[in-house]
């Protein structure tokens, strides 16, 4: 199978860290996210090629890509964000096969080897949500297949958010639905994929509907930090192997090697990436990036980028790489 990975937007709400890092490559419990999607796709094995396509930072995406995968790799750029069925469009010629569609600014729990013995036209996965006016959300008919999905709706007619991982096995139908969607006027401003899947079951396609175990966004500072909260939750989280005299751990933490704590308390829901030094604070629901110095602080909800320096602060900073926050008391 191949795996088209679309990853070429800006990550606006993730400013000023997406300024100078791809949003994927954000840390949730000191792991980059996409690396979470990639590996399932190790786990599950079968993937001949995957397609990135990229933009903003695009030379830094490529160079991870190469250093951290096994995969065999395409890298297509998305000079005009014209929306995702654009993405998936510029893809096509490297297509020939069942083929993954996977937005990775999301983690989630979901058993992927279900594709191997599908008979589908394509699966979708939806999470049931109660915001449901903020995605496009899926009905189905009685036998769990999509009949349709709804951008934004007003009215409930579904709670099962589109969660932006899919997979097609009529990989021929679907891209004669994009070149539909395409040849259309825009919608709202861009090209939905998910107007080529409603072109796919118009045409009589079955696509699977499959509730997952859990999604987690990270698309935005809010929703990131929760994410890596439910992350440290679930097992990630990292003790140091000795905790200084007049240091507090709270636990769920993870706390990489090469960490200098001191006279501290740190938890709960907090990652601190190698090399930074944290001095006479106090952090909760923060993340810390490597190489980072925090002293004299009290920090709850924050952000704190590489290289950042953060001395006498209060409250909650969104701090990205090499910046420096010092308030004389």
């Amino acid at each position: 199978m191949k795996v088209i990975i679309p990853l070429a937007g800006k990550g606006t709400r993730l400013r000023p860290h997406t300024h100078i890092t791809p949003k994927p490559m954000l840390k949730i419990a000191g792991k980059p996210v996409i690396d979470y999607v990639m590996d399932d796709l190790q786990r599950l094995g079968d993937v001949d090629q995957v397609i990135y396509v990229t933009g903003h930072l695009k030379d830094k995406v490529e160079q991870y890509a190469r250093a951290q995968y096994p995969f065999d790799s395409v890298f297509i750029e998305q000079a005009v964000q014209d929306g995702t069925a654009g993405a998936v469009a510029l893809a096509k010629p490297y297509v020939d096969q069942p083929v993954f569609i996977i937005f990775v600014d999301t983690i989630f729990d979901a058993d992927l080897s279900v594709v191997k013995t599908t008979d589908a036209d394509g699966i979708i996965w939806v999470k049931t949500v109660e915001d449901y006016q903020r995605f496009g959300v899926v009905v189905t008919d009685a036998d769990g297949n999509m009949t349709k999905i709804v951008e934004k709706p007003s009215t409930p007619i579904s709670k099962r958010a589109n969660i932006g991982l899919y997979y097609i096995n009529n990989w021929k139908l679907l891209y004669e639905g994009i070149d539909h969607t395409l040849e259309q006027p825009k919608n709202k401003g861009e090209y939905y994929l998910t107007d080529a899947f409603q072109y796919m079951i118009d045409k009589g396609a079955k696509i699977k509907v499959i509730d997952v175990e859990g999604w987690y966004d990270a698309g935005e500072q809010g929703t990131l930090l929760e994410t890596n909260r439910t992350i440290l939750e679930k097992g990630r989280a990292r003790r140091p192997l000795s905790v200084p005299r007049g240091v507090t751990i709270i636990d769920p933490v993870y706390i990489e090697d090469d960490v200098t704590l001191s006279s501290s308390t740190i938890g709960p829901n907090v990652s601190i990436a190698a090399g930074s030094k944290v001095d006479s604070s106090e952090l909760r629901d923060t993340i810390v990036g490597g190489g980072a110095s925090v002293s004299r602080s009290h920090l709850t909800g924050s952000m704190i980028g590489d290289a950042a320096v953060i001395d006498g602060v209060r409250g909650q900073v969104n701090v990205s790489d090499h910046s420096v926050v010092k308030i004389e008391r």
